[in-house]
This record gives C-alpha cells, sequence and structure tokens, in this order.
C-alpha cells in the first residue's frame, strides 16, 4: 500500500475512533482532535511500548472527516437514515457503526475527488477490523444506496 493511501487509510480509522469517542464521552469536536494530534499520531517520538502511536496519518484529512461529519451531521444522517430499513433508527445501530456510516457517508457526499469504491472499500474494511458478524455487509450495503443518492448524474 503506498504511503498516501495508507495514510488516508490511518485517517480514517483514527476518524471513526474519534467519532465513537465524542459520542460516548461527549468531548467536543477540536478537542478529540487536539487529542489525535497531539497524543496519537505517530510523531516519530520514543514510546514507552504502551499505547503505540497510529501509524502515519493524512492529519488534514483525518481533521476534515471529523469536522465535516460534526458540521453536517444533520443532511449525512438523514442521508443513512434513507437508505437503512423501514423502521430502523440510526440510535438503533452501534455506536460503532454509526461513526463508521457517518464518515463513510460525508465522504461520499463531500468528497468528490475520491472514488465511490475506495470509500466504500475502505469503510467495509474498517468495519471488517471491527465486527465478525454481518456488520460489514451492512455497511456495504448502506454506504452503496448513499453513493447512489449523493453521486447520481
Amino acid at each position: 500500500m503506498s504511503k498516501p493511501k495508507q495514510a488516508r487509510s490511518v485517517a480514517r480509522l483514527a476518524a471513526v475512533q474519534a467519532l465513537y469517542q465524542m459520542e460516548v464521552s461527549g468531548v467536543g469536536v477540536e478537542a478529540v482532535i487536539r487529542e489525535f494530534t497531539d497524543h496519537r499520531f505517530d510523531r516519530g517520538i520514543e514510546g514507552d511500548g504502551e499505547g503505540d502511536p497510529l501509524a502515519a496519518a493524512d492529519e488534514a484529512f483525518f481533521a476534515e472527516l471529523v469536522r465535516g461529519v460534526v458540521e453536517s451531521q444533520r443532511e449525512i444522517d438523514a442521508a443513512v437514515v434513507r437508505r437503512l430499513a423501514a423502521g430502523w433508527k440510526l440510535d438503533r445501530l452501534d455506536a460503532t457503526v454509526r461513526a463508521i456510516l457517518r464518515s463513510g457517508a460525508y465522504e461520499l457526499s463531500h468528497r468528490g475527488d475520491v472514488p465511490v469504491e475506495v470509500v466504500i472499500d475502505e469503510y467495509v474494511e474498517l468495519a471488517k477490523s471491527f465486527f465478525e458478524g454481518p456488520e460489514p455487509g451492512f455497511v456495504n450495503g448502506a454506504l452503496d444506496k448513499v453513493a447512489q443518492d449523493v453521486r447520481a448524474g
């Protein structure tokens, strides 16, 4: 995997983690971005072996994803909810699945420079890293439908 591609993958993982952290702890967007950039991303600092930092990340992309999801959350949630099964509400989903769908939907709707296939593949792989059940397939189907809505034409 090329360095820029890997850096974006790490940024997506961090964005999902940050969105999850914000939801469960109530911490604000700028505070969580600062925490990740100050303490979680690789800075080339010798570590103590505990709490190893994430590999090199595209930090600007990470911050854009997190801020973008927060700023566009109403629109993003509406795009996702439109594609959930009848009667399902976003709050019935696991918080990690919500974070994955929100980040993926943001990227699909606001980052036209990133191919649909790349966005969907990346977030399905993230879902696979968190879940062994049906969640990756669910993420695939939901983001595919969101992509059809937001990238039509």
